[in-house]
Order: structure tokens, then sequence, then C-alpha cells
């Protein structure tokens, strides 16, 4: 048996410090001992995207990380799209608005995604949407409404903020 590790990172902007077991994965630690449970778990192996969060800025599989790996980190779940008063995010607002939600299981994965491509590219081709969601899948398959949610939400952000479209003041 393996001792747990200690690890500090910051999720949400919040500064968390605990000890681990080395081979918890990211996605129950953040569901588990920090109770942010918007991060789904779909099939664990890091082809769905359902436990996609940005870690430093980047998407990533939580489910396919340690936690131990995201020591002294900066890590943003959907929890963390928000505002502190509950406001949607202009990005979960047109997914609620384009019925981009559908069951709900898969959407987590696709507003972070979406959110690092918004970050990236405020006014991205249907080409740089599918290839930033192409990570993530639906078994609703209703991509249509997902993809026409990323259009209206950059429209949106690129509103609230021409110069820094993909971020708002929370």
């Amino acid at each position: 048996m393996t001792a747990p590790r200690p690890i500090r990172l910051t999720v949400n902007g919040v500064s968390y410090e605990a000890a681990v077991e080395p081979r918890t994965t990211l996605v129950d630690f953040l569901r588990q001992d920090l109770g942010l449970t918007g991060t789904h778990v779909g099939c664990e192996q890091g082809a769905c995207g359902a436990c996609t969060i940005l870690l430093n800025g980047q998407a990533v599989r939580s489910c396919l990380m340690l936690a131990v790996q995201a020591d002294g980190a900066e890590v943003m779940t959907v929890e963390g799209l928000g505002g502190r008063d509950g406001a949607l995010h202009p990005l979960q607002q047109a997914f609620m608005e384009e019925h981009g939600l559908q069951c709900g299981f898969c959407t987590p994965g696709f507003l972070m995604s979406a959110y690092e491509l918004l970050q990236q590219h405020p006014q991205p081709s249907d080409d740089e949407i599918k290839e930033a969601l192409g990570g993530n899948l639906c078994r609703c398959t209703g991509y249509m409404a997902i993809m026409k949610s990323v259009r209206v939400a950059a429209t949106k952000l690129r509103a609230a903020s021409p110069a820094a479209a993909g971020t708002v003041e929370k």
C-alpha cells in the first residue's frame, strides 16, 4: 500500500490542499473529495470527453490524469463557468437557449471544450468548432444544436467584450 501524497491546487479560484492516494484520478478527486460533481465520469478511457476540465487553461480528460499530476495546477471545472451569484456564463446560456443541453450528461465536457475554443478563437469557424468538440461524444446525437450553441455563445461573448471574447467578469 502506498502512502497518500500531499497536493496543492487551485480549483475554480479556490486553493485546496489534500492528501491523496497516488492512483486517485483527478476526476475522482474533484467529485469525491471536493464535491464538484459537475464533471462527469463516462467511459473512464478518455474517449467520451464527459470528464473534460481545464488544467492550466488547456482542456484535458480528468479521467486519464492522476490527482497527483495536478499538484500546483490551476483547474477549472464546469462549476467555475458561471458567476458567483449563480448567473450562467454566456456559453451555458447559449446551450440552454439553443437546446444544446439535451440529456445533460455530456454537457459539462462540451462546455469546457467549447470554453477553451472560445478563449483561443473568439470567432470560430464551423470546422474549428467541430475540431474542438471532436473528442466529446453525445449519445443523444444532437450535434447540430451543440454547434449552434457554440456559435451563439461566440456572438454573445464578442458583444459583451469585443477585446476579450471568451472571458466574462464574474
